[in-house]
């Protein structure tokens, strides 16, 4: 008997319909390839005429699971037999959808139309809700962090809680998806959230007052004389041109230019790529920003920055906590590694992956992790974070003596010394300094010191002459 030996090249679905019809039916349906065709019509002819034939079928590790198939089918057929209320199949296969994306990681999701327009509101600045960036861990929902000026921040909810009831309604077991539709509502309706705290021994409720978030992105103050101060909430579409005119605005205010600059990073939990770039790109004179990579050509980018810092070499401190993620921890990452700023605070929360909205229809999307971000030394973001070069732990500063001092001035028929007017100014305006400070930020009061105590020492070396070169 003569042995007609055939390599098969099909996909695996149709590698499983041409092995069953042509041992099972009596008749193939064949594909409209030609090629196929051809190939197809001779192994029967080979089968018709008694020769052995010996199909090469491809690797199984890139088949479709037959068996697992089996199974999905089958617990299919057992949930509409079986199940106490009648389950349409649109619902069952979305559901399948859902289940496969969301067991991924914790920021693949399926996109039905509400989800895919309140998306597109969140990274335009206004949309409905408590103002709290979440995600799943454990079977809870943990806030990454809370959105500055919003329901959530105003009432107490700090980065790290974990959710554990919305309402009456226990979170184990929902999905992200379907607590976040519950923390959405009507804007003036009322949220009890139960979390978990550490540091905590038992459950804390909290009510919150949905209301219509509008988030500004950039916010901008003098902290100081010659000291300026741009607090970024989150990276929405516009925030590198807000930036830009954040520092403008402070330099005008000033009427020269900053001594230092402190970039809050703080509790931001991320937004639109693009515009960490371009804020990243204003503060460098060059260089490798970010990239990412990803099993596609599409996920694999590399972002530059353009000649040009707008800073010419202020001496910057970036804040960052546990609430820092994604888009901010590029940028403190980008600053970090060009040595550009000092970043100080406590490590970044440590999402560094990349996630692509992919549209299926005019209405239906998936959004699916596709890369990881590495910034421009190659450090890996994801599950690490970034690391402060100064670790600064928040605190509340009492002063230990209150009393007065009392000094040569203060002594009665004392010699008077030179400026000795302006000196007791200064002293008075110190002693304001002092009471008030009890009362700021402790992390953003260390920023300040150090970037007073960089300008000093840029300002000394910058007095001393210059040597000849011989």
């Amino acid at each position: 008997m003569k042995r007609a030996r055939s390599t098969l090249k099909t996909s695996p679905l149709r590698t499983m319909i041409l092995a069953t019809c042509c041992f099972t039916a009596s008749g193939l349906a064949l594909a409209q390839d030609q090629d196929q065709d051809t190939q197809t019509q001779q192994i029967l002819d080979s089968i018709q005429s008694g020769e052995r034939v010996e199909l090469k079928l491809p690797d199984p590790e890139e088949q479709l699971p037959l068996e697992d198939l089996r199974k999905f089918t089958e617990v299919f057929s057992r949930i509409k037999d079986a199940y106490v209320e009648d389950v349409s199949d649109t619902q069952l296969l979305e559901s399948a959808i859902k289940g496969m994306l969301s067991d991924l990681d914790p920021h693949s999701t399926y996109l039905a139309p509400k989800d895919y327009e309140e998306l597109e509101e969140s990274t335009s600045g206004e949309f409905g809700g408590l103002g709290i960036e979440v995600g799943m861990e454990n079977g809870f929902v943990k806030v990454i962090s809370p959105i500055d000026d919003t329901p959530a921040q105003k009432a107490g909810v700090q980065a790290g809680d974990l959710i554990i009831k919305l309402d009456e309604k226990p979170v184990k077991g929902m999905s992200l998806e379907e607590a976040v539709n519950l923390m959405r509502g009507k804007p003036g309706t009322v949220l009890t959230l139960t979390i978990m705290r550490e540091g905590e021994s038992a459950p804390i409720e909290i009510d919150v007052t949905r209301d219509v978030i509008k988030v500004t992105s950039v916010k901008s103050r003098m902290i100081d004389n010659g000291y300026g101060y741009v607090r970024v909430t989150q990276f929405q579409a516009e925030t590198g041109r807000q930036f830009l005119k954040a520092l403008s605005d402070l330099e005008d205010e000033h009427g020269n230019d900053l001594d230092g600059l402190i970039i809050d990073l703080r509790n931001n939990p991320g937004g639109v790529l693009q515009a960490a770039v371009e804020t990243a790109d204003a503060l460098l004179d060059e260089g490798l920003i970010v990239y990412t990579e990803g099993r596609i050509q599409s996920s694999r980018l590399r972002f530059s920055a353009k000649p040009g810092d707008v800073m010419a070499g202020t001496p910057i401190v970036v804040l960052i906590n546990g609430g820092s993620a994604s888009a901010s921890e590029i940028l403190a990452g980008a600053l970090q590694d060009h040595e550009r700023a000092v970043v100080m605070g406590t490590q970044s929360f440590g999402k560094g992956s990349v996630q692509t909205v992919i549209p299926l229809d005019e209405t239906h999307a998936i959004k699916m992790t596709t890369a990881r971000y590495f910034t421009p030394d190659g450090r890996s973001i994801q599950a690490t974070g970034i690391k402060p070069d100064i670790e600064v732990r928040p605190a509340e500063l009492k002063e230990l003596d209150s009393r007065p001092f009392f000094t040569e001035a203060d002594l009665s028929g004392h010699l008077e010394g030179e400026n000795e007017e302006e000196a007791r100014k200064a002293r008075e305006q110190a002693a304001e300094a002092q009471a008030s400070a009890a009362d700021r930020d402790y992390q953003l009061r260390s920023a300040l010191n150090l970037l007073k105590g960089l300008h000093i020492l840029n300002r000394k070396n910058d007095s001393k002459p210059q040597e000849n070169a011989q």
